[in-house]
């Protein structure tokens, strides 16, 4: 990513597992750019991934399309998907998209 481009994020954040949601799209998003060179693209491509429960956590593993993460047990985190927006919708790209 260039120095021009910011992943930009607006609302409150106050809990574990929204971090945990924030990691997830993070990894995927950086996953996608590997293969996705637009960056608008590859949040894009995140983010249905979240929608369409393709991302979530199982048995201590945060579980995505590029493989699984174990979460550290400090955590603490319930099995859970990300599908609703709350976790996913607030992140867009700010400056330039390629």
């Amino acid at each position: 990513m260039d120095a021009s481009t910011t992943i930009g994020f607006k609302g409150d954040r106050p809990y574990r597992l929204k971090d945990v949601a924030t990691l997830a799209l993070m990894t995927q998003f950086y996953g996608n750019l590997r293969s996705q060179p637009i960056k608008a693209e590859a949040l894009r491509k995140a983010q249905l991934a979240m929608i369409h429960k393709q991302i979530l956590v199982k048995n201590g593993q945060l579980r995505g399309t590029k493989g699984a993460i174990d979460i550290n047990q400090a955590t603490q985190v319930p099995n859970a998907d990300f599908s609703h927006p709350k976790f996913w919708a607030g992140f867009t790209i700010i400056g330039s998209p390629w």
